[in-house]
C-alpha cells in the first residue's frame, strides 16, 4: 500500500515553497466562500445513484472578477471550453485553440511557482533550461492530444481529463479535479454537489481547508470521491504534476507529502509521454498528523 512508502521529504520541502510562492492562490472568506453541507454517502464506482447531502451550492461566493483580472486564471478560463467532454469522440484544434494553450503557458511560466519548478526540474537534468523547449515540453505532457479510448480519433490529453473532466461511454464521469471548472460548471447548473467525504473517523473539514474531498455529479454523472486543490492557482496544479510526472517513467507514480498543513499522496498516472491523469489524495490534515 503506498502509505507505507512514507513522506518524500525533498519534496514536501520543494512544494512548500512552491505553496509559499503561489501568490495567485485566493483567500477562503474573502476572495470565494464555500458551503460545505453534509457529509455525503457511500456510491459504488459505476454508479450514478447519489444520496444529496448538500441542497446548496458549494460555491456561495467565487470573487470572478479578481479571478478574469490575473493572467493565469484568465487564460485558464478560456481554454475550459475547448474540448468535446465525452472520450471516443474526436478532438478538433483550431488555431485560436492552440493560441489560447500557447497563452496559457506563457502566463504561468512568467509566474514565481513555474520559474521555480523550472529551476528545480533543469537541476534534476529532467527539463531544459531553455525557456522556449520548456514551454514545448509542457505543450507535450499536458496538451498534446491522444488516444484514451481505443476506438475514434485522438480524443484526450492530459489537460482536459485533470483540469475540465470527460466522460466515458455516457456512463462515467472521470477526471474532473479542478476547482475553477466545478465552481464555473456549478453556476451554469451542470454541477451538483453532493457533500463532502471525511478523512479518518471524525475529521469534518474547514470551509477554508485548500484540499477538500467532494462528492458531486456533473450533467447526471456522479463522482463518488474527488479530491481537488481549492482556491489554488493554475500554475501550482501545472507545478506540481509536472514535477511528479518527470520524476519517475513508471505508469503510475504516486508519492506522499506534506504540504502547509495536509498530509497528500499525489498520484500521476501516465498515457505515453503525457499525463493521463493526476490527483491530490487527502491523507490527513493538521490536527491529525502534526
Amino acid at each position: 500500500m503506498a502509505r507505507s512508502q512514507g513522506v518524500n521529504q525533498d519534496l514536501s520541502n520543494l512544494l512548500n515553497e512552491l505553496w509559499k510562492l503561489d501568490v495567485n492562490r485566493l483567500k477562503p472568506g474573502r476572495d470565494y466562500r464555500l458551503r460545505l453541507q453534509g457529509k455525503a454517502g457511500y456510491v459504488a464506482q459505476g454508479s450514478n445513484d447519489a444520496r444529496d447531502s448538500a441542497k446548496l451550492p458549494l460555491f456561495s461566493f467565487v470573487n470572478e472578477a479578481k479571478l478574469r483580472s490575473i493572467k493565469t486564471y484568465n487564460s485558464f478560463m478560456n481554454l475550459l471550453d475547448n474540448y468535446e467532454m465525452s472520450t471516443g469522440s474526436p478532438e478538433t484544434v483550431t488555431a485560436e485553440e492552440l493560441a489560447e494553450d500557447s497563452n496559457f503557458l506563457d502566463a504561468i511560466l512568467q509566474t514565481s511557482v513555474m520559474k521555480r519548478a523550472h529551476e528545480y526540474l533543469v537541476s534534476k537534468h529532467q527539463s531544459p533550461s531553455d525557456l522556449k523547449s520548456f514551454k514545448n515540453q509542457l505543450f507535450d505532457i499536458w496538451f498534446r492530444l491522444y488516444h484514451r479510448e481505443r476506438s475514434g480519433g485522438e480524443d484526450s490529453c492530459g489537460f482536459e481529463h485533470v483540469f475540465v473532466g470527460e466522460t466515458r461511454d455516457s456512463k462515467e464521469l472521470i477526471g474532473f479535479h479542478n476547482w475553477v471548472q466545478f465552481y464555473l460548471q456549478e453556476k451554469l447548473k451542470n454541477v451538483d454537489y453532493k457533500g463532502y467525504k471525511a478523512v479518518g473517523n471524525k475529521n469534518t473539514p474547514d470551509e477554508d481547508d485548500h484540499v477538500l474531498n467532494l462528492q458531486f455529479s456533473w450533467k447526471d454523472l456522479v463522482k463518488p470521491l474527488g479530491t481537488s486543490f481549492i482556491g489554488v492557482s493554475p500554475e501550482f496544479e501545472v507545478a506540481v504534476y509536472t514535477i511528479i510526472f518527470l520524476m519517475s517513467n513508471d505508469k503510475k507514480t504516486s508519492v506522499i507529502v506534506n504540504v502547509d498543513e495536509y498530509q497528500l499522496e499525489l498520484v500521476v498516472c501516465r498515457h505515453g509521454h503525457a499525463i493521463g491523469t493526476s490527483y491530490p489524495k487527502l491523507l490527513s490534515n493538521n490536527h491529525q498528523h502534526r
